[in-house]
């Protein structure tokens, strides 16, 4: 009688045992079920980075082993993707919410005689509050005026009810400015909203990690400035009240107890 081989030749487990085959097959799918999740539903970056780093330190399964997935690549592309891509629709939460928001906001305006200064437009990342620029400021100027600061009040005593990130947007016409202070329409914008910006901080009460600034030019025009009436058009600021699903969006840092 022939002797039976106790290991075969040319076993495609190498001499391992065979679970871990089986082991490292079941742990690549579930990556895959989690980088899924990932994709169609929002979720929170640093919870994403702790499930990552899980997987990486059990994926191997022997200590002096080489582990089955090594390539990051996975984790770096879902990372550095647009954060609105992987941001759900909004919400019938979400919609209701602003909703509430927009009508306050209209009933305000009623209330202070804001008709042709002060529009309001709801929109599919929130609402926005536009201010034509002589509202705010005179031409090619970044203080605000007297009046601005008294409608600025009004506005901030409503903002403070409210846990969405707001952002102020400044904008410019195409007609180029050079000056010592604005060699261009990028910086006489970014001026604008961070005057606004600095103003609600200030003399409103609002909190610095719940508001951001951004200038954009002339590059984000909503009327030609072909004409007159177009270019003073352009020339706004809009206070941008984002729906909740984009502030938890933005970028957040807590504030440290005491400085390294």
């Amino acid at each position: 009688m022939a002797r039976r081989r106790r290991k075969e030749e040319g076993s495609p487990f190498g001499g391992a045992a065979h679970w871990m085959l089986t082991y490292s097959d079941m742990v690549t799918l579930l990556l895959c079920f989690f980088v899924l999740l990932f994709a169609f539903s929002s979720i929170d970056i640093q919870k994403f980075r702790a499930i990552m780093s899980a997987f990486q330190g059990s994926i191997g399964v022997l200590d002096s082993g080489r582990a089955v997935h090594q390539d990051d690549r996975i984790e770096d592309a879902a990372l550095e993707m647009d954060v609105e891509q992987i941001i759900t629709p909004p919400t019938i939460q979400e919609l209701r919410q602003l909703q509430d928001i927009f009508d306050t906001l209209q009933t305000w305006a009623a209330q202070q005689d804001l008709d042709g200064l002060v529009y309001m437009v709801m929109e599919e990342r929130g609402i926005i509050i536009r201010f034509a620029d002589r509202v705010l400021f005179d031409l090619g100027k970044a203080e605000l005026r007297q009046e601005a600061k008294e409608v600025l009040d009004r506005i901030g005593n409503l903002l403070n009810r409210i846990p969405n990130h707001v952002r102020v947007e400044g904008h410019t016409d195409n007609l180029p400015i050079r000056t010592a202070m604005f060699p261009s329409n990028w910086e006489l914008s970014t001026a604008r909203a961070t005057s606004v910006i600095r103003y609600l901080i200030e003399n409103c009460g609002l909190q610095p990690n719940m508001l951001s600034a951004a200038g954009y030019g002339e590059y984000r025009p909503i009327q030609t400035n072909a004409t007159g009436e177009g270019r003073a058009a352009n020339r706004r600021v809009d206070i941008v009240i984002l729906r909740l699903g984009l502030s938890e969006a933005e970028p957040y840092t807590p504030a440290l107890d005491s400085p390294m």
